[in-house]
């Protein structure tokens, strides 16, 4: 009996379309992360990168549950000295609502090459419409 093993060859990718409107943003993260993870998939593999496009649209319309509006703070620091700079937030959906849908599967993802790999395959857009329509992706429904 053999064991079977799954090549990079053998990977059938998809492009997936997720509305996310009305979604809380940390359970809608993890069904991203999980789909550009491959794990969906019968013949997952760790090694490999399995997982399939996915489109996410309407990134200004998610949901969050308490103060976290005011209250999570996004830090980055500039590399001087006192050069910390932390946005809300509330300000970070009115500026970039995409990087706030980015970061959340970012950080649920491995943070190795593989890792690096598979978050290149998120598009997030604020609005309803997506460059991608030659791709013919379908909606996904979780």
């Amino acid at each position: 009996m053999n064991t079977y093993v799954t090549k990079a060859a053998d990977v059938n990718r998809e492009w997936l379309v997720i509305d996310a409107a009305g979604q809380t943003l940390g359970r809608l993260a993890t069904v991203i992360a999980s789909l550009l993870r491959g794990k969906h998939k019968v013949n997952y593999a760790t090694n490999i990168d399995m997982g399939d496009f996915v489109v996410v649209i309407n990134a200004t319309k998610i949901v969050v549950t308490g103060n976290r509006l005011d209250d999570k703070m996004y830090r980055r620091h500039t590399g001087y000295p006192g050069g910390l700079i932390e946005i809300p937030l509330r300000t970070m959906l009115d500026k970039h609502p995409d990087r706030v849908i980015r970061y959340a599967v970012k950080g649920m993802l491995p943070k190795t090459k593989l890792g690096r790999k598979m978050l290149n395959k998120l598009k997030v857009y604020g609005g309803d419409d997506h460059p991608h329509q030659a791709q013919k992706p379908r909606v996904f429904d979780h």
